[in-house]
């Protein structure tokens, strides 16, 4: 049986065993002959084909005989064996019985009648050849159909390849001895049976063998040496076959039945001997199990995740061979399988693997295998086995740092914080490094913030020049959540990066590097919106809102200084100039030392971060110092052309092209110098054919597009206000703005532009008086002699006269572009429309340019007029109802009471019947501000519900 467990067999061996299978196959055709035809042969067939058979088993014997002894190795029984077999079958000698009896040789090697036929029943099977099973390449298919005919379990088969010796039993327990002891009458026992027996006699006379009744005087009891050596060996021998004849029920696995037994068989010699793991292992068997991982039956993947912890316990190696040929991934997902118990064992070889530490590097490799053990970590109430055992296995993953990584990456931050506080300097720096590059994810961004932030800070004060970077970019990371900033600041951040920024002194590089960081993260930590500026930021008492701490600040913004601490310094101070205290250092200090040219002259730096930064601290700066920095930036070369990019060369627009443009709308408006060098610079133009091309695209082709609109309409809007000067009245005139305005008053941008359009067309409405002038007619003859020519000439000038359309409101020859009127320009229902808007800043605008049609300057009773047949008392009387903000209320408050006096009893009756104004009208005179409560006061009495005092004061006279 042992022969052809040996791969590496010499040739000549092949060949004889290759001659050994045709005549086994010759054999079974002859026992096949026999049994077919038993009842139809006569003697003299049957005699020829025993003779036959004879012959092909001395042959056998002959084949046997002639294998080389090098094949065996150091098998020497198997040598022995195979010699004895060769002699037994050549000295072979069959004879055929009479048809009425029939002889039976028993098995040499039973030692029961069950056993023996079992034997016999397996010699008798005729189709198979059991004499001789190869191990490594068994027929599982006929190991199959023994099982199943003579209802075998695996280790009985593999009890008949390795017979059992009668003496191998104990007489009292009938089962195979471990410690065989030979007591006075020669017998042998169990040690532990017989010492059982012996104890039932209190008298020692009374002692006798249980076998053979004989009488002992002496309870000695011999260890049989050479019986426990032979039944030693047969274990080894019995275990090695039920090994091999596991392996083969696995390669077939026709039934579960079968595999489940096979695995059950493995784990018993498992447990047995542990050396049976290595033999296991060594044939092969592992590979087989991998595919029963994934099968059907939960129960067969339950044993196979079992069996395979069995073989990875206390082995290094066994450990490292299960993680490389079983698919660890399979067995991370089993976590989370529905059915229990193969979610247990899935966990616990895992726990037994994750010993190793290649297992460990293994496990970091699986796409998202860390990910599916701390989610089971953390469903400790659903499974407490499988919780414990995913902490377990993490526990154990910690052995690489790599894998703290993965787990904090993955939501467990535990391991790497607990590594950053208390590990040794390396381990903290390592654990610093990866902090810097995880990206935090919500709901962990304040844990680790309280957590990593005290010892982050304490490197950045004394760690070596590598953990300080790490720390920085670390605090970097923390620092970028804005609810991060409160821990920070208690930890003591403000002090230490104050300090790194203005007074730590290093190499250079490190010095630069150093105030980079620390001022990215100061600027993240003031962004958060804390209060921050009373907070003490050096060891002298100073304030971020301290002239030292800003004059340090400001002092090192330059084009020399490196863009990545000019933009994080300018961030900065874009956040305290939010406080009151703060803006006046700020502008105070930016004034005296002229740093708005230092900021004037980064907003083209290469660096387009830089130029945003600088532009919105200006636009900041603006409301403070704005005709400063209008003057400043008309000074500086190529400005403030620069600011508006040519259309044509704009793909997409940028954050960059959208500040530029509010930085020239949010200057003053009234600043001719700026508006001038607008004009001159042909910037005018590219605005309006910017507007053009986004009225026809829309504001959706980037998210910067509509803060862009808003800005080039803001420029658009400051010209308005400066239509005094005459090359700006003409450019307002030559880009028709009222009509432009009046456009972009409707169309859906934003708020921010119907507000500024409707700003616009007030302004240029104010100048519609101004500009509208009566027809100029050329002069007539004044002699007409005949009065056909005076009829021609009556005729002439009647033509001449309906040639010219006066407007009702400006009493002149208004149009939109040349005269900016609102009416021409079909503004005024536009304006009405914005009077239905949510925004509150828009209807006021719209309010203030209707309020234009209605002022002293122009027929004010043909504009009511005109105003109430487009219905704009309901409008108004709307807009009371809508908004109470106290501006919008008084301008609204004064186009009633315009309509009141020259709107004739039509307006007084439509403003007398809503039920509303009058408790609204009452409510501002009682609690309103003084033009308010004033204007509500002329309205009452307009409508009878408040005495007229001064006539009162008249009568009395």
């Amino acid at each position: 049986m042992e022969l052809r467990t040996n791969y590496n067999t010499p040739t000549n061996t092949v060949e004889i065993l290759q001659s050994l299978q045709k005549k086994v196959e010759l054999a079974k055709s002859f026992t096949t002959k026999i049994e077919k035809n038993v009842h139809t042969m006569n003697s003299s067939e049957i005699i020829t084909t025993v003779h036959q058979l004879e012959g092909l088993v001395k042959s056998f014997g002959e084949n046997l005989n002639v294998i080389p002894l090098s094949t065996y190795g150091n098998q020497e029984y198997a040598d022995k064996a195979a010699k004895s077999l060769s002699k037994e079958m050549k000295e072979a000698s069959f004879s055929v019985a009479g048809p009425t009896s029939r002889e039976i040789e028993t098995d040499l090697y039973a030692v029961d009648a069950d056993i023996s036929a079992v034997n016999i029943q397996l010699s008798d099977y005729p189709s198979q050849t059991y004499s001789t099973p190869d191990y490594n390449n068994i027929n599982s298919r006929e190991i199959s159909a023994v099982l199943d005919r003579n209802n075998l379990a695996l280790p009985q088969l593999a009890r008949y390849m390795e017979p059992l010796y009668e003496t191998f039993y104990c007489p009292l327990t009938k089962t195979v001895m471990e410690d065989p002891v030979t007591i006075e009458s020669g017998v042998t026992y169990e040690r532990r049976a017989i010492s059982d027996f012996f104890d039932k006699f209190e008298d020692q006379n009374e002692l006798v063998c249980p076998k053979s009744g004989k009488s002992i005087k002496s309870r000695n009891l011999s260890t049989n040496v050479a019986l426990k050596a032979t039944i030693d060996e047969w274990k080894e021998r019995n275990e090695a076959a039920r090994i091999k004849v596991a392996r083969a029920a696995l390669s077939l696995a026709s039934s579960d039945n079968m595999v489940l037994e096979a695995i059950d068989d493995l784990q018993s010699v498992c447990r047995t001997n542990p050396y049976n793991k290595v033999q296991i292992r060594s044939i092969g068997i592992i590979p087989l199990l991998t595919k029963f991982l994934e099968y059907r039956s939960r129960s067969i993947r339950q044993v196979t995740l079992e069996l395979l912890k069995q073989l990875a316990e206390d082995d290094e190696e066994g450990k490292e061979i299960v993680a490389k040929t079983v698919d660890i991934s399979t067995v991370i997902k089993m976590l989370s399988s529905s059915h229990t118990p193969v979610r247990h064992a899935s966990a616990s070889l895992l726990v037994e693997l994750s010993k190793s530490r290649f297992f460990c590097n293994e496990i970091g490799a699986v796409a998202g295998g860390i990910l599916m053990l701390t989610t089971v970590k953390y469903r400790q109430p659903l499974d407490s086995f499988a919780s414990e055992k995913a902490d377990e296995i993490l526990k154990n993953l910690e052995k690489l740092p790599d894998n703290i990584k993965l787990m904090a990456e993955n939501g467990y931050w535990e391991p790497l914080l607990t590594h950053l506080l208390e590990g040794n300097e390396e381990m903290k720096m390592e654990m610093a490094v990866y902090l810097g590059k995880i990206i935090l994810g919500s709901e962990s961004k304040t844990y680790v913030a309280e957590r990593a932030s005290p010892a982050l800070i304490e490197m950045v004060k004394t760690g070596n020049s590598p953990s300080r970077n790490a720390a920085f970019k670390a605090l970097q990371q923390i620092s970028s959540h804005n609810p991060n900033a409160k821990a920070l600041v208690d930890a003591g951040i403000l002090q230490i990066m104050i300090e790194e920024i203005f007074t730590r002194s290093s190499t250079h590089n490190e010095e630069m590097s150093s105030r980079n960081e620390a001022a990215l993260i100061l600027a993240n930590v003031l962004e958060s919106g804390l209060d921050l500026e009373n907070f003490q930021v050096t060891t002298h008492g100073h304030t971020l809102a301290s002239d030292y701490i800003v004059y340090n600040i400001v002092s090192r913004i330059k084009n020399s200084t490196p863009d990545k601490l000019n933009i994080n310094l300018i961030r900065i101070l874009l956040c305290l100039i939010k406080s009151d205290k703060a803006s006046s250092t700020i502008v105070s200090v930016v004034k005296e030392m002229e740093a708005s040219y230092d900021l004037i002259d980064l907003i083209n730096n290469p660096n387009e971060e830089l130029g945003i930064k600088s532009i919105k601290l200006l636009i900041t700066l603006a409301g403070f110092m704005g005709h400063t920095l209008s003057d400043r930036l008309c000074k500086t070369q190529g400005q403030p052309q620069s600011l508006i990019a040519n259309p044509n060369e704009i793909t997409t627009i940028t954050e960059k092209h959208a500040v530029s443009a509010n930085f020239l709308a949010k200057l003053p408006h009234q600043n001719l110098t700026l508006n001038l060098a607008l004009v001159n610079s042909k910037t005018i133009q590219a605005v309006t054919t910017s507007i053009a091309q986004i009225n026809k695209t829309g504001t959706r082709s980037s998210r910067h597009t509509s803060s862009y609109f808003e800005g080039l309409v803001g420029i658009l809007v400051r010209l308005t206000t400066t239509l005094y000067d005459h090359q700006i009245l003409l450019t307002a005139k030559t880009h028709n703005f009222a009509s432009l305005l009046t456009e972009l008053l409707t169309r859906s941008f934003t708020d921010e532009v119907q507000k500024l359009s409707a700003i616009g067309l007030e302004n240029l409405s104010r100048h519609s008086v101004a500009l509208s002038r009566p027809p100029q007619r050329k002069k007539k003859n004044k002699i007409l002699k005949l009065s056909f020519f005076r009829k021609c000439i009556s005729i002439n000038l009647s033509k001449d006269e309906s040639t010219f359309s006066l407007c009702p409101v400006h009493r002149g020859v208004c149009s939109s572009q040349e005269t900016f009127c609102l009416i021409e320009a079909e503004a005024v229902e536009r304006l009405l429309s914005c009077l239905d808007h949510e925004n509150v800043e828009v209807v006021e605008a719209a309010l203030s340019a209707l309020s234009t049609l209605l002022e002293d300057k122009v027929d004010v009773d043909k504009s009511v007029g005109f105003l109430s047949e487009r219905n704009a008392v309901r409008h108004v009387l709307n807009v009371v109802k809508e908004h109470k903000e106290e501006g919008v209320t008084k301008k609204a408050f004064w186009v009633i009471e315009r309509f009141l006096m020259k709107g004739g009893d039509d307006s007084v009756s439509d403003i007398s019947r809503d039920r509303l104004l009058p408790a609204t009208l009452v409510s501002a005179f009682h609690h309103g501000e003084g033009s308010t409560r004033e204007m509500a006061g002329k309205i009452l009495r307009h409508l009878n519900k408040m005495p007229d005092l001064s006539n009162t004061l008249t009568f009395t006279k």
